[in-house]
């Protein structure tokens, strides 16, 4: 495995030294302006969950312990489906990566292993398990609050909208966990006053875009309604944002950029032009477009900055969509989010897992809206 992560790392960096050129696992445009993901790019990036998924351990579980009892039980104990890639999170989104790739290369060398892992993370008896966690345990109701939530509905709203018999009975399998998702973030929501704007993972922001597409997806008006009151109760008044003090040392959000992400999908366009005109400096703006310095990533906290660099891309990449054609921001927001991925992919898979177990899931969905 660390050979090939190796030999990625430097098929990426000679690959995306020349424009327009195809390596193995990227393609570049001629203009440089836009990363792709081949079919091989593909494979490989389906080796770094397919790799720690059923990996029990290192493990990080975020259990809040209630009794002498429960310290003998092991993470698959709690968690039978998502139990591996280091944390219940990353497990999360590594399966969401599976079946985005699943669906998007059904004909990969990995495709049967990756069918395989599914089918038993997928089944009914697992998921119940994971719904039933909630309640089984007193102190669990804010359990992975609100990242790990959002990654369940991206993963759920992923299944969703794949016409495919085995997708739909996925689906179906996951169906009690995603319910339980939804109502306690509907019951949280009127309690939280005040957004975290963090740029880790109890990011408000983050989880309410993922929730938000969820929402929208499956036609939850009701969600929606609240997830669109909720944001602007939180952000639709925010001026200037302290974005010159961006990024913590540990950051992969950028706290700034996750809101203005949030408010593109709030607000129309012309609303959200002017909006963002008045939500960010000349100097904080500034600052959230340079690429973060990461300085050991062999350090599981310190290689968040990668995670960073990439959700920077996706969130530039969003933004850029809403500002008019005649807004000088809109090219220059694509040529960093572009930038951004030309100068992290090939630091994805650097041989250690604390960046191997969740940093493909980034890269997964930064391409996909970067190819969009």
């Amino acid at each position: 495995m660390i050979i090939k992560n190796v030999l990625l790392t430097a098929l990426l960096a000679c690959g995306l030294s020349v424009y327009g050129q195809q390596n193995q696992y990227l393609t570049v445009s001629k203009d440089g302006r836009k990363v792709g993901l081949s079919a091989e790019g593909a494979s490989f990036l389906a080796n770094l969950p397919l790799h720690c998924i059923q990996t029990e351990y290192p493990n990080k579980p975020n259990h809040t312990i209630e009794t002498a009892q429960e310290v003998t039980l092991s993470p698959k104990q709690l968690h039978p489906a998502f139990y591996g890639c280091l944390d219940w999170h990353s497990s999360v989104h590594g399966h969401w990566m599976l079946v985005k790739i699943l669906k998007t290369y059904p004909n990969l060398p990995e495709t049967q292993q990756i069918i395989a892992v599914l089918e038993n993370s997928f089944l009914a008896e697992n998921l119940q398990k994971e719904a039933d966690y909630f309640s089984q345990y007193k102190l669990a109701k804010g359990f992975e609050r609100t990242y790990g939530w959002a990654w369940l509905l991206k993963l759920d709203e992923e299944l969703l909208t794949w016409d495919d018999p085995m997708a739909k009975r996925w689906h179906k399998s996951l169906q009690p966990l995603t319910q339980v998702i939804v109502q306690k973030w509907t019951e949280y929501l009127p309690k939280q006053t005040y957004p975290n704007r963090t740029g880790v993972h109890p990011n408000t922001a983050f989880g309410m875009v993922f929730a938000l597409d969820w929402a929208r997806t499956t036609k939850n008006t009701s969600f929606e309604q609240l997830l669109v009151q909720r944001s602007k109760d939180y952000y639709l008044t925010n001026k200037a944002v302290a974005a010159t003090l961006e990024p913590d040392g540990t950051d992969f959000l950028s706290p700034s950029l996750e809101i203005a992400d949030l408010m593109r999908r709030v607000l129309t366009p012309q609303a959200f032009q002017k909006w963002f005109n008045q939500f960010y400096t000349a100097e904080g703006l500034k600052n959230v477009l340079q690429l973060p310095i990461v300085s050991d990533r062999s350090d599981y906290q310190i290689v968040h900055l990668d995670g960073l660099a990439l959700s920077k891309a996706w969130c530039l990449l969003g933004i850029a969509k809403q500002l008019p054609t005649t807004d000088l921001r809109k090219k220059q927001f694509q040529e960093k989010a572009t930038t951004f991925l030309q100068k992290t992919l090939p630091n994805i898979a650097n041989g250690n897992y604390g960046g191997d177990h969740w940093l493909g899931s980034f890269a997964m969905y930064a391409l996909g809206l970067e190819g969009e």
